[in-house]
């Protein structure tokens, strides 16, 4: 049986961007993409500036259950909802506000130009450039009437035990899964060691937008776009059982990515003008014309 989620509950934020972290692998120095204030500063739950962050988290961690993943992704992985070029596609996205993330209140081109140009500026291959370029497009889920806790936040696998090491774990309590005779064990639905491309994530824009691109990108790219909000493994180890030797071979990449991510983001928004030839090029080099959502 489907289950009813409170009206209210529904959309009860106003706007979009999350997370990010530490990285335990130093490579590149946090410290040389941080311009905007310092590092230790970012990705703070304890005090955030947004009063909507925690309850933005409260919602996530009620409502995605194994079922409603399974819902959402039938619903929204046949891309049938719209046809738009690439760069309506950002005009689309910049409607957005990431009420997850504390340490932005740019709209999401600009966040994604930082990422982006900063991975360029260090001299990184031009399908990571486009991958910073492109990490949050799946939040375009938010234009389709999907609640915020559905589209951004921490990212964690679901049909086992949810870790106490995602960023407020005591809202779990409230999740069904929680007390599930299989979904609340270690292993859940799954095996040790099976592999993240086994194992089902919690809804949103990574997994969607990783989707959407996983024909036309690497894979080191395509596992920077699945994980990027995967925080409680790449920064906690929390589900090293879940995963295989591919996997953290892989994770190299996901570590590489995520700094950039989290400390380009600064308040003063790139050149759009004077950078867009450049993307055009890099865009049409690796994507179709026109992609579905």
């Amino acid at each position: 049986m489907k289950k009813t989620i409170d009206p209210i509950e529904a959309n009860p934020l106003s706007s979009l961007d999350v997370w990010e972290d530490d990285v335990l692998e130093r490579y590149p120095d946090p410290e040389s993409i941080a311009t905007a204030k310092k590092t230790e500063e970012y990705r703070n739950y304890d005090s955030p500036v947004r009063d909507t962050v925690r309850e933005f988290y409260r919602l996530n961690h009620k409502y995605q259950t194994y079922e409603f993943v399974q819902e959402k992704r039938a619903e929204y992985l046949q891309f049938n909802k719209k046809e738009m070029s690439v760069w309506d596609a950002f005009q689309f996205l910049n409607q957005l506000v990431d009420d997850s993330d504390p340490d932005t209140d740019l709209d999401q081109l600009q966040h994604l130009l930082q990422t982006s140009e900063a991975i360029r500026a260090d001299g990184h291959p031009e399908w990571m450039v486009l991958a910073g370029l492109f990490h949050d497009m799946g939040k375009v889920l938010c234009l389709f009437d999907e609640p915020q806790w559905a589209v951004v936040g921490d990212t964690f696998p679901v049909g086992c035990a949810y870790s106490s090491k995602i960023v407020y774990p005591e809202y779990f309590g409230a999740n069904p899964d929680y007390s599930h005779e299989v979904y609340s064990t270690k292993y859940g639905v799954y095996s040790p060691h099976t592999g993240l491309r086994n194992v089902t994530m919690s809804w949103g824009h990574d997994e969607y937008v990783y989707n959407m691109m996983k024909d036309h990108l690497p894979e080191p790219a395509l596992y920077m776009l699945r994980y990027h909000s995967f925080y409680s493994q790449h920064r906690e180890n929390a589900y090293e059982h879940l995963m295989d030797d591919h996997d953290k071979e892989m994770f190299r990449w996901v570590k590489l990515f995520n700094p950039y991510d989290l400390y380009s983001k600064n308040p003063n928004p790139p050149d759009w003008k004077a950078l867009r030839p450049y993307y055009e090029d890099l865009v049409a080099k690796y994507l179709p014309a026109t992609l579905k959502f």
